[in-house]
């Protein structure tokens, strides 16, 4: 009965800080309807979609695919610092195998993503079966994988002109721009993947009582390093839009913070840092938000410099009304009688 309980309360918490995402997305919009109402307009051009709607979901496509992956090792319990760097990784091998020896486009992009999954099944390995805390494991690939590509790389900032390559970040299919689509796959994939089989729940039993779910015969050594696995292999992706997108394999700046805004949407999303329930769709939402707080600041002639302390102290407050704690502690304020308060 008390499982069932706390599934009840993991879900509706969940739901929940959904509702204060899209309110938060809501009083963005109509902000921008009053004074930036450009941002609306949205015109169809030999085919494709343009718009400043359109171009907040292609710039979010890297952060989407990066928390996809990260809802799930948030799920478990654990964390992913270093989906940054291991984008890089991804993007440095691919274009430097592409650009300097002249592979291939398509076996440079599996290698790329075949190193970026490796990594994470390292980080994997140190979280479930070395028992490493997952800050410190993913904090190590942070740094490690940086280096890997700066190696690979030989150091250098790799330039290149390749029509095909740059598809994957600015190309449009069915009228959308490619990496949207990319982000719909992912999304949709690994949704059934969580709800229409076993995996989800034993995601979110690993997370909730691991000890618990060794006991009922799940394994949850082996659910971990999947989690991590997958989140690098979803970071791969980004990095490969990163470097399409810029022509450019830049392994000093190519994914730089993009882990925190990962982490951050997953958090607004609704999953909960103590693992357990989670929310794809949260997650995605959460992005969307984190984007369109970015373009709104910036359309609104905001100093760049100015930005992050906006994106943070709204993010503050976000997390601030999800959490159940907090409005307890407001309604009570409310609620306190003059005698109460004048002592």
């Amino acid at each position: 009965m008390k499982i069932r309980e706390r599934r009840r309360l993991l879900d509706r918490n969940v739901l929940g800080n959904q509702v204060w995402s899209l309110l938060a997305f809501a009083i963005l919009l109509v902000f921008n309807a009053f004074f930036t109402p450009i941002m609306f307009n949205l015109e169809i051009k030999d085919g494709h979609l343009f718009g400043s709607l359109i171009d907040i979901l292609n710039r979010a496509a890297p952060v989407m695919l990066m928390g996809i992956g990260m809802t799930l090792v948030i799920a478990t319990g654990g964390i992913d610092i270093s989906v940054g760097s291991v984008s890089a990784v991804s993007g440095s091998f691919t274009t430097v195998l592409l650009v300097v020896y002249g592979v291939p486009l398509g076996f440079s992009i599996v290698v790329g993503l075949a190193v970026a999954t490796f990594l994470g099944l390292w980080n994997g390995f140190l979280v479930a079966n070395i028992g490493v805390q997952p800050i410190v494991a993913t904090l190590i690939m942070w740094v490690l994988a940086r280096g890997i590509a700066t190696l690979f790389a030989n150091g250098q900032t790799i330039l290149f002109e390749n029509p095909r390559y740059e598809y994957i970040a600015n190309g449009f299919l069915f009228g959308l721009p490619f990496p949207i689509t990319i982000v719909a796959a992912v999304f949709i994939l690994t949704q059934i993947l969580t709800r229409r089989t076993a995996l989800g729940l034993f995601i979110e039993s690993a997370g909730c009582n691991p000890v618990a779910s060794r006991y009922s015969g799940v394994n949850v050594r082996m659910i971990k390093q999947t989690v991590y696995v997958f989140t690098a292999f979803c970071a791969g992706i980004a990095g490969l839009i990163n470097t399409a997108n810029i022509k450019v394999a830049d392994v000093t700046r190519s994914g730089d913070g993009l882990e925190l805004d990962a982490i951050l949407a997953v958090v607004i999303g609704g999953t909960s840092l103590d693992g357990g329930k989670f929310s794809l769709a949260g997650t995605i939402i959460g992005a969307i938000v984190m984007q369109t707080l970015t373009t709104t600041i910036l359309t609104n002639g905001v100093p760049v410099e100015v930005t992050r302390v906006i994106k943070a102290l709204v993010v503050v407050f976000i997390v601030l009304i999800q959490s159940e704690t907090f409005r307890v502690k407001i309604r009570g304020l409310f609620r306190r009688n003059p005698h109460e308060a004048s002592i």
